[in-house]
Order: structure tokens, then sequence, then C-alpha cells
């Protein structure tokens, strides 16, 4: 579930993609060695990267490459399936438990196909799920709800950097919404548009991505130009949404990006995107608001950026967050 960016120069920005400057990697195994000195060095990274970028990719995050290679392999066999089948789910509804398309009327999508699905709490939503491919319930529930693990550690992590504490509304966090949006892209041609995904964010707290190949694009706010995003061996990309921004009171900015089309093969994209449950608000963190720093966001839930998004199906300028600026 995404939302336009408002005042982003899409196709003018500049772009690093022959010289890309490295992006923070982050050994998320550390988080858990005895060694008292190491977690607090691992929490200041991923507060540091989550301050001044918004986005680093995760290393040794507990995730075999089996179930990863599952993910991805269930997420292609769908997209191959007669279209017969796949438009069995395909509906204008935005609030359906399964929802595909191939042209959505988001004003952001250019070249993909897309199935998007709830994930938690799984036992809740898993009989919504496809059942062909015959292997898509089983590898992709494996891949979510080990995902879900990693994306609990890294708010942790996240809140105690920002000197709130880990525990910080910990079971709204256990309680919370994980939304799989499973993508296809097609490989690009000289007909087509570069662009398959135009610039955007993402409504939650943190999005995981895991990517078949390099596609992946965000905008470096120190440069205002497009950075390509590396396709590292058994990584994880992270990035933080409007409600992490929210939730931070500004400390944490969203992060735009954008997908660009492969010109070497077909692109299969696993953006799980991780949040407070359907009507729980988010709003500024109390411990983060004072007299110099007052509450700059109204709160809002993922029920309201549903509402947000049917009511302005005709003007998708008007960005989710700035409709949130106090």
């Amino acid at each position: 579930m995404s939302d336009t960016s408002k005042g982003i120069p899409q196709e003018q920005l500049p772009s690093q993609e022959l010289h890309p400057p490295p992006m923070p990697v982050i050994n998320l195994g550390h988080l858990s060695l005895d060694d008292p000195t190491v977690r607090p060095r691992v929490v200041n990274d991923i507060a540091k990267a989550c301050c001044d970028l918004g986005y680093f990719q995760v290393i040794s995050h507990g995730i075999s490459q089996s179930v990863m290679d599952g993910a991805i392999e269930a997420a292609s066999e769908f997209f191959k399936l007669p279209n017969e089948i796949k438009k069995e789910y395909a509906s204008d509804d935005i609030r359906q438990p399964v929802r595909y398309d191939t042209s959505s009327k988001d004003g952001i999508s250019m070249s993909r196909a897309f199935l998007k699905h709830y994930a938690h709490p799984l036992c809740d939503w898993l009989q919504y799920w496809p059942q062909q491919p015959p292997i898509y319930r089983e590898y992709m529930a494996k891949y979510a709800v080990e995902v879900r693990v990693v994306a609990l550690k890294l708010m942790e992590a996240i809140l105690e950097g920002l000197g709130i504490g880990k525990e910080y509304m910990h079971e709204k966090f256990e309680e919370g919404l994980q939304l799989l949006s499973v993508n296809c892209y097609p490989k690009v041609s000289q007909s087509d548009t570069s662009i398959g995904l135009a610039a955007h964010s993402d409504y939650g707290l943190l999005t995981i991505l895991l990517t078949s190949c390099q596609g992946l694009e965000v905008v470096d706010r120190s440069s205002n130009s497009w950075k390509v995003v590396q396709q590292l061996p058994h990584a994880l990309h992270v990035h933080v949404g409007d409600h992490m921004e929210v939730l931070s009171n500004g400390r944490i900015k969203t992060v735009v990006h954008r997908a660009v089309l492969n010109p070497q093969e077909a692109r299969i994209s696993l953006a799980s995107i991780h949040g407070f449950a359907l009507h729980e608000k988010v709003s500024s963190a109390k411990e983060l608001v004072d007299e110099e720093n007052p509450q700059k966001y109204k709160e809002s839930s993922f029920n309201d950026f549903l509402e947000h998004l049917t009511a302005n199906m005709d003007n998708r300028q008007r960005n989710f967050l700035e409709s949130l600026r106090m």
C-alpha cells in the first residue's frame, strides 16, 4: 500500500546509477550477541541510518536462503498462471483481503502486476490467499512469518535508538498489521516506459523488501538524486514509512522510492509493510514532543489511509503524509 509523493520531480532528478555511494549494511545478528558493548553499537547504527537516510540493508537476519528463494518462486509461479485464474482476485475495492491488478488506479503503477494480501495474524488471512500455484500458501507463509520477526527486532532497535525504549507500545507492534505487496515488473523493452512504479512513500512504519534482481531506487536527500539500491546476496532492504515519521515526530523522515524496469530480466519484489492494526492510531511519541519540538503531525490509522485513498481517487497529488502535518 503506497502513497504518491508530492513535490518530488520524479523524472527530473539525476541518477547515481553509474557510481552509487555505499549504502549502510547492518549485521542484524549482532543484536543478539552476549557482548554488552555490541548491541548499543548496532542500535546506534540502525538509528543513524534511519535518521540520516531512512533506509539500509540487513544481513544475518535469520531468514534462510531457501525460505527467501521459496517466496520468490511462489510469487513468480503465481504471475505465470493463466489470466483467468489471476483475475479471480481482481477487485477495485482496496479493502479486499486479497487484491490482484495489472494497471492500478493509484496513480503510481506504470508497468507492473501485483497481488496484495494481509499476512498477520496469519491464521485470519491465510484462507483468502491464492490456492494456485500449490506452493504459494506454504512458501509465502513461511517467509511472511519470518520477515515479521525481523520487523519486530528492527522496531525494537529503532525505538531504543530514539531514546523511548524498545518496550514502547510493545503490544501494539505485536498485534500490528502486516501487508504483503507481491509485485512483478516486466523486462524493459524499447517500447516500454522504464518506470515500473512511480515515486511514492509507504504508509506504514517499516517496509522490508526482498527482490529477485536490481530495480529499486530511493531519493537520496543529501544530493536530491535517485540512488540505485545495491543487490547484495542474502540481504533485505529496509526503509521507513509515513507512520515512522509521525511516530518519531519528524526525527525520521519517510523514504521516497520507485521501481525501474530491469533491462536484463523480469523482476519479482516482495514488500512486507508493517504497521499498527487497522483502526489503531499512530501519534507522535510524547517523549519526543516538548516546547522546542512541538507535535508536528495529527494521529492517524491504516483505516484513515484507506479512506484517504478512496476520497482522493481523482486527486493523487494529495499526499497522505502532507494531510497529517500540523
